[in-house]
């Protein structure tokens, strides 16, 4: 069967035949009538073993159900289109394996008669390049969020960092702005009070300064601990000394802010109690957790402390009643800047329970805690203890 007999020049043939992209022409039966050399490379057929046969010959099996609807329904309401446009397409090479490629559709009359004109294109070499590339992108993207897991631990994306290290700025000036302004204001008014009889009020403002003053360097300090453990330059030193040691200096800290009425009680028979272990570490984990308990709870409330030593660890229990912690933010409060949504009004960085945890597990410790909300929460902290 020769289409173009009788029909177009020979002009029109030779360039039908010498453009790059494939060319079929198919009537209204579906029926091969004409094809140009680029379509049969791509498919692998000689010009006598393609002419005359069915659409589908070209077309995988397991399409050809839907692929008779989709032509019926292009003779019905013809218009030049990309064929199967956001879906991938595939024809069907001579020896049995698929081609990616994209059609594209032109309907056309001629003598009367309906037909179709489908450029074609073979695009498998850039589906494999695209193929590739999405499995490079895939395999890159996957080093990333584990690289980024496991030094930002809860941080899995860029974009979480640097939301993280707006909320740092904005955390860090807020937390040094206002004991700032509390100490410009102390040292203001303990100047106006020059006279001996006035002393008591120079010692009042002088106090506050001092607090303000412990509490900065204690958030400097609780920065510089969370960079170490970070960059992992940390270094841990064991000594033996007193664990009564630790707690007076920490509980005589935390007495500077107690509110009107607060008791801390001082843990029993730990007087000859000589335990090894890094002091520093011990005091920062307690310095946390005792001005918590303290921070967060309101005038005339108790802080408990009891010291249970068992053979291999030592067990310390902070217990307060203050507004406790929601029941659905527990899981979170040992993540790095978290804070519990009653607590935002209170001053804090969020970040000094995951420096606690953090060393703690560091040395074979750990920390835990019981919570309700308007009740009250108990941190168990536990060390092991070395032996001599």
């Amino acid at each position: 069967m020769n289409f173009f007999k009788d029909s177009i020049e020979d002009t029109f043939i030779i360039l039908f035949e010498g453009v790059s992209e494939g060319i079929i022409v198919v009537n209204k039966s579906r029926q091969i009538v004409a094809s140009n050399s680029s379509v049969r490379s791509i498919f692998g057929y000689e010009k006598e073993e393609i002419e005359g046969t069915i659409l589908e010959t070209l077309i995988p099996t397991k399409y050809h159900e839907h692929h008779h609807g989709h032509f019926n329904n292009f003779m019905t309401h013809q218009d030049k289109r990309q064929m199967g446009k956001g879906r991938d397409l595939y024809g069907l090479h001579k020896d049995g394996h698929e081609i990616a490629v994209e059609v594209g559709l032109n309907p056309f009359m001629l003598h009367g008669h309906s037909y179709v004109m489908a450029l074609v294109t073979d695009i498998t070499v850039r589906k494999e390049y695209e193929t590739e590339i999405k499995n490079i992108n895939n395999y890159l993207e996957a080093k990333v969020t584990e690289r980024t897991q496991q030094l930002t631990e809860a941080l899995a994306v860029e974009k979480e960092l640097n939301e993280l290290k707006t909320k740092f700025l904005s955390l860090v000036s807020h937390e040094f702005k206002t004991p700032l302004a509390g100490i410009q204001t102390s040292a203001t008014l303990a100047g106006k009070y020059t006279k001996e009889e006035q002393q008591k009020k120079r010692e009042k403002h002088l106090k506050t300064i001092q607090g303000k003053v412990k509490y900065l360097n204690n958030i400097i300090d609780d920065f510089l601990s969370m960079e170490r453990l970070q960059s992992g330059k940390i270094n841990y030193k064991f000594t033996s000394f007193p664990v009564s040691k630790v707690f007076d200096e920490v509980i005589y800290d935390a007495n500077v802010h107690l509110k009107d009425g607060q008791t801390i009680t001082y843990p029993k028979n730990i007087g000859d109690l000589i335990i090894e272990f890094d002091e520093k570490i011990l005091e920062l984990a307690l310095t946390n957790l005792i001005h918590n308990a303290v921070k967060y709870s309101s005038e005339n409330s108790t802080v408990d402390i009891i010291v249970t030593k068992e053979d291999k660890h030592l067990q310390i229990t902070i217990k307060d009643e203050g507004i406790g912690i929601p029941e659905k933010e527990q899981k979170f409060i040992f993540d790095r800047y978290f804070r519990a949504e009653n607590a935002l009004t209170n001053q804090g960085t969020g970040i000094g329970l995951n420096i606690v945890k953090s060393h703690l597990e560091n040395l074979g410790g750990t920390v835990s805690f019981s919570s309700k909300e308007n009740i009250g929460s108990t941190f168990i902290v536990t060390i092991p203890l070395v032996e001599n």
